[in-house]
């Protein structure tokens, strides 16, 4: 991954109402959107017809991409895994996840070749473990 982090615009159809939300407070990065606190993700989801599962969602994603530099789709993945955290991740089973993973990319592209490898989903943890590390010190 480069060591700049692409625009998260446009974000899928599904988090319309949500771009525009945060788009309009001036959320134009990733970053921006990670550094979200609870009680700003209340306040947008008021505004716009925004729902605020949707946009902690978005702010899931964009904490992995932040912390780990994953790519946003990677970080999609994990979360529709249920992998919602730095934290979560660094404590999965690399053999459950992989599974897991593949699991779930099978249901989205089918016969499609597998994009998520098991060396993928073993560095990712490993990331997650030393910046749990370095938050903790």
């Amino acid at each position: 991954m480069s060591e700049a982090l692409p625009s998260p615009y446009p974000l899928p159809p599904h988090f319309k109402r949500e771009q525009l939300v945060l788009q309009e407070a001036g959320c134009c990065s990733w970053a921006s959107i990670a550094g979200l606190s609870d009680a700003a993700l209340n306040q947008l989801s008021r505004r716009g017809g925004a729902l605020e599962r949707q946009l902690r969602k978005l702010r899931g994603q964009a904490q992995l991409v932040v912390e780990l530099q994953l790519e946003p789709y990677q970080a999609a993945l994990l979360l529709y895994a249920g992998i919602a955290s730095s934290r979560g991740l660094a404590q999965s089973s690399p053999q459950q996840l992989i599974t897991q993973l593949g699991r779930l990319e099978r249901s989205l592209t089918g016969l499609a070749p597998a994009r998520i490898s098991p060396a993928d989903v073993r560095d990712w943890i490993s990331r997650a473990q030393r910046h749990l590390s370095r938050s903790m010190k």
